[in-house]
This record gives C-alpha cells, structure tokens and sequence, in this order.
C-alpha cells in the first residue's frame, strides 16, 4: 500500500508543478499546442500500430519470439513517430502562414500537410503505404460528398453501394489470380492465408487445427 501511496504523491506533485508551469508559458500557446500535438502523434501511433502489429506478426511472420516482439516495437515505433512528426510539420507551418497571411483555412492547411506529406509520408515503405492508401480510400468519398454538396454531381437516386463492393472485390481478386506482385504486401499475404493456403492440406491437423505444419 505505501508504494502506491508515494507513487499517488508524486504523480500529484508532477501535475501541479505541470500546472504552474503551464501557467507561466501561457504566452506560447502555440508552441504548446505543437508540443501537445506532438505527444498525441506518438500516443496516437502506438494505440494504432501495435495491436495491428501484434496480430499481423504474431499470426503471418516467420521468427523467434524476440524477432517478433522486435518487429512489433518497430512498427509500432516507425508509426507513432511519423504521425507525431507529421504534426509537428504541419501545426508548426500552419501557425508560420497564419503569421504571415492572416487566418486563410482554405489554402494554408492544404500547403501544411502537403510539406509533412511530403518530407514525412513520401517515404515508400510499408506503412507509409497502408496508411497513404488508408486516406485515399477516405478523400475519394468525402471529395464525393463534397461535389455533391457544391451540386456538381447529383445525389444517385438508387443504391450503389452493392455495385460499388462488387466492383472493388472483382477488381482485388482479379489483380490477386492475376497480377499478385502488383499488390501491397501485407494484403498480398491475407489473400493468399484465404485462397490460396485454402487448397492444401497434409492431414487433419492441417486441414482442421492448423494451416500448416
């Protein structure tokens, strides 16, 4: 009980220490609110990557124990501090060109990300990639939504929805029987545990308990 008690004591002691000096810097709010972006960024990254990291290590890679606790710590590591650098770059240009321009949202936000974009995300590797992929799936529907909010398309009047899951399914799996080097590797590696390990078997064990020996 008493070393929770003193670690109780010190983390109060922290907080209000935190709290004056909060207090004092009140003037440099904006260098505060990159810091805390920043720290979010990490957090951030870590509450995503690595339960992802975990399951798709644990479940598809080869390796020892410590391979793979490594590689999960990589990952998750690689993840977190991209998206903190990546606001750090972009909350830091946004406060330079509101600065200089005056508040002017429309433009200077897009200039922002596109440098952090850029000298962060326009690295070509794993993750970059699934997470560039993830976002581009999200802006062609809210670019969507948005013409239809200006009326530059209308609204469809029928549900397209089952064709466009038709569509995005016949494509995948036509690129995957087809042209298999063409796709992301970690999408590449859950077809083929679907479809491909699906037409073999050994005995029991790897037909029913495992999917290999």
């Amino acid at each position: 009980m008493l070393p929770n008690c003193n670690f109780n004591l010190l983390l109060k002691n922290i907080n209000n220490g935190g709290d004056k000096i909060l207090e004092n810097l009140t003037s440099y709010n904006s260098i505060l609110t990159v810091i805390k972006g920043f720290r979010n960024g990490i957090v951030y990254g870590v509450k995503i990557r690595a339960p992802h990291a975990f399951v798709m290590t644990f479940l598809f890679q080869n390796g020892t124990f410590y391979q793979k606790i490594k590689r999960i710590f990589d990952l998750t590591k690689k993840h977190s501090f991209n998206l903190a650098k990546f606001v750090l770059i972009y909350k830091s240009t946004l406060i330079l060109l509101k600065k200089i321009f005056g508040e002017n949202i429309n433009w200077q936000s897009f200039v922002a990300a596109f440098l952090g974009g850029y000298y962060v995300f326009g690295e070509n590797n794993n993750i970059n990639m699934q997470i560039n992929l993830y976002l581009l799936s999200r802006i062609i529907l809210g670019l969507s939504k948005l013409f239809v909010k200006k009326n530059i398309i209308q609204e469809p009047q029928s549900q397209i929805f089952p064709w466009f899951g038709a569509f995005i399914w016949g494509i995948v799996l036509w690129l995957f029987e087809v042209h298999p080097e063409l796709l992301q590797k970690s999408l590449l590696s859950s077809m083929k545990y679907l479809y491909h390990d699906s037409n073999k078997w050994k005995n029991f064990n790897t037909f029913f308990w495992k999917n290999t020996e």
